[in-house]
């Protein structure tokens, strides 16, 4: 396989054609399923302890049905990603996340209400557990579903020179929703009694998600089906429609052609296009988790805890951290279509390197103090202006429009499986060596800079049939 020339970028006097309001508006509903990602993910941790002394507790149980209860949802995140391609395929990218905003809306009601129709409220069974896993595993499956098909909806939706940002917004997205649901699980908790909250108000924290999943899904009805796929499914007139309502008429007519060569020219098998684009993109969902973001963003508190701050000052240390993924994300969105997406993974990947390498020596040494919190803050900001949107961003555009959908769904079953070991390995490599802990994301940033250097192109400004012209056998 060889990479070759996929041919020049657009003009200025092409960008000024696109209709920025229209495709802002639907990556805008897209990105509610980034929001739904990042709720969805975190509306466990107001309710983790409740659930504790709610399900496991009366049960007689311990950590580790705790601990997979509160992890319920990975499981169905892998299933999600896994399955994406296929519904992404038959159904359409449009399609897919209306079933996402409905697995998300079911979830949200079975976690508030495992009782419902075969249990008694406040009956503590093992049938009341399984049936609050179960709805967590469904909405798990729409996480991982949302994760794969709303980057790629944006990635087939936008015009080259702005899709970086774009598909950025659904990085936004996420950490917003975890930002949101945080502040939504401390306002029904506020002022409550401990009794309370652990008989009813961890179900309003749940049933919080059916309001957003509700708006995400009547709003997709409003939205069209991505011109990319319409064109696979030979349904050409309605994407030229929209092509030409983004892109202005002779812009939108030259895509329309190029979209067509290339669902015509080849064929549909995931390998079509050689095993390396499948290799890349694999490697990209799994460095993005290697790194240790996860650990970072789940075990905040705990890391402050465990290197003697207070549990206080580490939540506030937490906020922080919250702050800085917002306002690096916002970096990324407005740099990522300038510099390009290899220079900022470069860049970040030193950045957490430096990061975690420090606090390895932090930990090895037994430092405890602000000189901790600061390259924690050093790593996470390098992480949120690069890796955290940057790989959505490639993995949406990377693959070719034949098999986009199948592709898609091999990289985000890898990163949720990625995502998974990493975050349960967390606790007994911390009991083994908290240095060798941190120095080991601090090597998996090494070489993911090594990584993009060598195998990762450059995408910046090129439409998806330019990119698809760098795979050849």
């Amino acid at each position: 396989m060889q990479i070759i020339d996929s041919g020049p970028e657009y003009s200025s006097e092409t960008k000024a054609e696109i209709n920025m309001v229209y495709v802002t508006v639907l990556t805008l509903v897209a990105t509610l399923g980034g929001l739904l990602f990042g709720y969805d993910t975190a509306v466990i941790s107001g309710a983790e302890k409740s659930i504790q002394e709610y399900l496991i507790i009366p049960l007689g149980l311990g950590s580790l049905a705790h601990g997979a209860t509160i992890s319920s949802a990975l499981i169905g995140c892998i299933i999600g990603g896994a399955v994406s391609g296929y519904f992404s395929t038959r159904l359409g990218r449009k399609k897919s996340l209306m079933l996402a905003a409905f697995l998300f809306f079911i979830s949200a009601l079975g976690a508030a209400y495992p009782e419902f129709l075969f249990f008694k409220q406040g009956e503590h069974s093992m049938g009341v557990l399984w049936a609050f896993n179960i709805y967590r595993i469904i909405g798990g499956i729409g996480v991982g579903l949302a994760s794969a098909v709303c980057p790629m909806y944006i990635g087939e939706i936008a015009p080259a020179e702005v899709r970086g940002k774009l598909v950025s917004l659904n990085q936004f997205a996420i950490i917003f929703g975890m930002l949101v649901v945080y502040f939504v699980n401390w306002g029904i908790a506020d002022g409550k009694s401990v009794e309370w909250i652990n008989d009813i108000g961890w179900r309003y924290m749940f049933l919080s998600l059916t309001i957003p999943a509700a708006l995400f899904g009547i709003l997709l009805f409003f939205v069209p089906e991505t011109p990319r796929y319409l064109t696979l499914i030979k349904k050409d007139d309605e994407a030229l429609k929209i092509l030409t309502k983004i892109n202005g008429h002779l812009r939108g007519h030259e895509i329309f052609h190029e979209i067509k060569g290339s669902v015509t020219q080849h064929k549909s098998e995931i390998f079509a296009f050689g095993k390396t684009v499948i290799i890349i993109g694999i490697l990209l969902s799994v460095f993005q988790q290697f790194v240790g973001i996860n650990v970072a963003l789940y075990y905040a508190p705990r890391i402050f805890e465990s290197m003697g701050v207070h549990k206080d000052a580490s939540m506030l240390q937490t906020v922080v951290m919250g702050l800085v993924n917002v306002i690096f994300t916002v970096v990324a969105i407005f740099t990522v279509d300038k510099w390009g997406r290899k220079p900022l993974l470069i860049v970040g990947s030193i950045g957490m390197a430096i990061g975690m390498f420090a606090i390895a020596i932090f930990s090895y040494l037994h430092i405890i103090g602000i000189a901790t919190l600061v390259f924690i803050i050093i790593y996470t900001a390098s992480f949120m202006m690069s890796w955290g949107p940057i790989c959505w961003v490639l993995i949406s555009e990377l693959f070719p429009n034949k098999i986009r959908g199948s592709a898609i769904a091999v990289a985000v079953a890898a990163q949720w499986t990625a995502n998974y070991l990493i975050s349960s390995t967390y606790p007994f490599m911390m009991e083994f060596s908290g240095a060798f802990t941190y120095g080991f994301y601090g090597v998996m940033s090494v070489l993911s800079l090594f990584f993009v250097w060598r195998m990762v192109p450059e995408t910046k400004g090129k439409s998806l049939e330019e990119i698809e012209k760098l795979w050849k056998k």
